[in-house]
Parts: C-alpha cells; structure tokens; sequence
C-alpha cells in the first residue's frame, strides 16, 4: 500500500514523466476492478457527472486501492462536504469543478486540508485502515499525501489561474477542455481539441510551473492524452469508461464481420 499513499506526494514533485488515469462514471466496483488491473496509473471516480454516491465510492475505492491504484474523487459542483468525506474513504485526492475564483480555492482548500492549512474535519476510519497509519501518523502525513485540485473551465478561471494556484492547500489545476470550450466560443462549439483550447491548455501549464503546482487534464482518447503529456501535464485521462468500452465493443464487432464476410 505505500506506493499508493506515495503517489500523491509523488505527483507534487512532479516525478515519473506523467501519469494516465481511468476515469470511471459508471458505479460499479466491479468495472473499477477490472480498469484497476490494467497499466493506468490511478483511477478518478467521477460524483459530478457520474453515478456514484458515497457508499459505492467506499466501497470502489478499496477495491482499487486492493488492486494497487490509488482513487481521485471528482466532486458534483461546490459539493465540499462530499471531498472530505472522500478522503475518509480512502481517496489520494479530490478534483473540484468549476473553481472560477480564489474564494472557490479556498473552500476546496479548508474542506480537503487539515489545519493549519484547512479545516477538514477529523474522521477518517477507511482512510487509517487503508493505509496502516496510526491516527496521529495520518493526521501529520495527510495534506502532503492528498492532493486538491482545483478544476479551470471558465473565462474566469482562466483570469484567475495565478490567484488560484497561489492559494495555499491547492496543489494543482485540471482543465476541463469541454466545459472550457464552450465558454471560450460563448456557448457556440463543443469543441475540446480546437486551437484556442490548446493556447489555454499550454497557459495553464506554464502557470503551474511558475507556481511550482500540478497541471491535469482530461483527454477524450489515448491520442490526445499523450498529446497532452507531451505539452507537460503531470496527469492526464485517456478516456471515459463509457467510451473506451463502446470502442472496444465496437472494433470487435467490426473485425468479426469483416472477417465472416470475407474481407
């Protein structure tokens, strides 16, 4: 278990040339155990568009953690009092979306750090059986083995990047390339890899090395995630699993009708 518990303060150094992560809506902790095993290097438990309520969240984050990769939990949108108790779950760190001011940072920051940095709340009996610490060991590790992470995807996000990851307790940023589209066109395009898109995404991670913070991102497919690496993100998603199962059901159906068929 201690790689797990190390990945987050491995991510704040900026180690290991980037890291994938699955990306799970679905609330299944058998689904999560199967993208577990494969070679991503965490899974993200998405609550905002994702059906996961916090009991199956518990339970998908052990068997991952079982499975040897950590859990990052995707909040609903100002849900702070779901972040922490993600953490008491056993959760190496919460994505919060549609952080657009330094008051939005702060309030992820006092839910998800202990003092002096936050506020968060003491009661993490999942997270002390995971990780084997002893409570006043957790208590002293916690903020350095968790990350918050505020997600960009507005206009004002975008203003505010420096404000925000110059909050202390914010450990980095993830852009929501969607979301963010729409707001760079005013509503006009979904557009997640257009070129403006991309000037952001290369700001954003200019800014979080000037902060000395973590940029993530999500990308659509495996293509644009190493794209993505490529640009400098430390953590990137290669996909939805939603997605990546209806590609591969798809190219298996093809394949065997081109094959019965002769082709």
């Amino acid at each position: 278990m201690q790689a797990i518990d190390e990945f987050s303060a491995r991510l704040k150094r900026r180690e290991g040339g980037g890291a994938i992560s699955a990306w799970v809506g679905t609330p299944d902790p058998l689904l999560v155990s199967h993208l577990a095993q494969e070679a991503f290097d965490a899974v993200v438990l998405d609550m905002q568009h994702g059906m996961w309520d916090l009991p199956s969240f518990a339970a998908a984050t052990a068997t991952s953690r079982l499975a040897g990769k950590p859990v990052i939990g995707r909040i609903p949108v100002g849900d702070f009092a779901s972040a922490s108790r993600m953490l008491d779950a056993g959760a190496s760190g919460i994505i919060a979306p549609m952080i657009n001011s330094v008051a939005d940072a702060k309030a992820l920051a006092i839910a998800t750090k202990y003092p002096p940095i936050g506020e968060r709340s003491w009661g993490p009996s999942f997270a002390l059986n995971h990780t084997g610490l002893a409570a006043g060991d957790y208590l002293k590790a916690a903020n350095e083995l968790t990350v918050a992470i505020a997600m960009i995807e507005t206009r004002a996000a975008l203003e505010a990047i420096d404000d925000i990851l110059g909050v202390e307790g914010i450990d980095g940023i993830f852009i929501g390339p969607s979301d963010l589209s729409i707001a760079l066109s005013n509503g006009a395009s979904l557009s997640p890899n257009a070129p403006e898109v991309d000037k952001a995404l290369h700001h954003a991670v200019a800014r979080t090395k000037v902060h000395g913070k973590i940029a993530c991102a999500f990308a659509g497919d495996g293509e644009r995630a190493g794209e993505m690496l490529k640009f400098g993100f430390h953590l990137t998603i290669a996909g939805a699993e939603s997605n990546q199962i209806r590609a591969g059901a798809r190219s298996a159906i093809a394949t065997a009708r081109r094959i019965a068929s002769g082709a």
